[in-house]
């Protein structure tokens, strides 16, 4: 039986609660594909750092780098450490100096009664105060975003010159031409027909080298649709027309800004996995819920962002049907109601985690 070595980093807040939900769930759909885990804890949080004054080692990135299959992370992000130093050299840090330039997040909806637009269609309104609405049905929603993951403000080169703060935003033609090279191979792979690729070229000139880059590229995928929204545009069509999009591509701050709405449409970030990856090295799979600190210890954070994101751990791992697996016992699990507070349950994280394994 195969057996991957995957480092865990449960990091600060609700991490540690969402992990230890999670391990149990990925293990029972691992075996029942014919696989295994070997998980390795690592200590590095904010709590470690505040002891210590240690982020992440050197020893401990080479070992990151050469030794395993995949890093899961919990979430990192305490108000004990309110420079956040630790959260970015560990995150951040692996970011850039594993080269995970591929920032890979799903938007699905997984149950009808999440969307954020259920209802379209106003056509009056009626005695009482309250308006009619046509019965059209829930939209589908099911689109992913390429965010470009080692470049633009986030590389946190600028300067501060007396009241004057500059932020430099860079973009190279690799680092532009890879990550929209990335977002048309999985469409291609998978048979999707659109690609929309978004910037702001018409404010910042910088933006230029996405507007010639894309146009380049594009004409080596002839079957796929190739469009451009500017990012102010984009984010009022996903809310009108969510269903429409299939592959967004765009760089890290809109990338960032765009998932997060995405997540609104389509119940919360309790649902939201990602993975930051590079094509032949291991990746780093992480929920993007944040560390919550004001929920840690009260075991209600919700876990299938979690699962989800150990679902696209898999994925990357070449277990694609247990990927499924985990989808599949997440949505059962959703439409029992079994849910946490945030998607308006009752359920504890232990109870949610626990519906989810028995589906398996």
């Amino acid at each position: 039986m195969k057996t991957y070595r995957v480092a865990v980093i449960a990091g600060d807040g609700i991490g540690p609660e969402v992990i230890d939900a999670a391990v149990p769930v990925l293990d029972r759909a691992a075996a029942k594909h014919g696989f295994g885990i070997e998980w390795e804890r690592l200590p590095y949080s904010a709590a470690h750092y505040l002891k210590t004054q240690e982020t992440l080692p050197d020893a401990a990135f080479r070992h990151l780098r050469d030794d395993v299959d995949a890093i899961f992370v919990g979430a990192l992000g305490d108000p004990r450490v309110p420079g956040n130093e630790h959260a970015r050299d560990i995150l951040l840090g692996l970011r850039f100096r594993l080269d995970l330039y591929i920032n890979f997040r799903p938007v699905t909806l997984l149950h009808p009664d999440l969307a954020a637009v259920k209802l379209r269609g106003n056509v009056g309104k009626l005695d009482g105060g309250t308006f009619q609405h046509s019965n059209l049905p829930t939209p589908v929603i099911d689109f992913v975003i390429f965010r470009e993951n080692t470049e633009g403000v986030y590389t946190g080169k600028g300067r501060i010159d007396g009241d004057t703060y500059v932020a430099e935003e860079i973009n190279t033609a690799k680092g532009v031409e890879r990550i929209i090279r990335a977002a048309f191979e999985w469409a291609s792979a998978r048979g999707k027909t659109l690609v929309t690729m978004s910037d702001k070229s018409n404010a910042v000139p910088a933006h230029r080298i996405w507007q010639e880059t894309f146009k380049a590229v594009a004409q080596a995928y002839p079957g796929i649709t190739a469009e451009h929204r500017y990012v102010d545009a984009l984010a009022m069509e996903l809310v009108r027309e969510p269903e429409r999009f299939q592959v967004i591509v765009t760089n890290n701050l809109y990338g960032d800004i765009l998932s997060d709405l995405g997540a609104g449409l389509v119940g919360g970030l309790g649902l939201t996995p990602s993975a930051n990856l590079h094509p032949g090295r291991a990746g780093l799979f992480e929920p993007v819920h944040g560390s919550a600190p004001a929920l840690a210890g009260k075991g209600i954070a919700n876990p299938m962002a979690a699962v989800l994101t150990g679902a696209l751990m898999f994925e990357q791992l070449g277990h694609a049907a247990a990927a499924r697996d985990l989808d599949r016992a997440v949505r059962e699990t959703l439409a029992a109601n079994i849910r946490t507070q945030d998607l308006g349950g009752r359920a504890t994280t232990t109870h949610v985690a626990t519906a989810v394994a028995e589906r398996l």
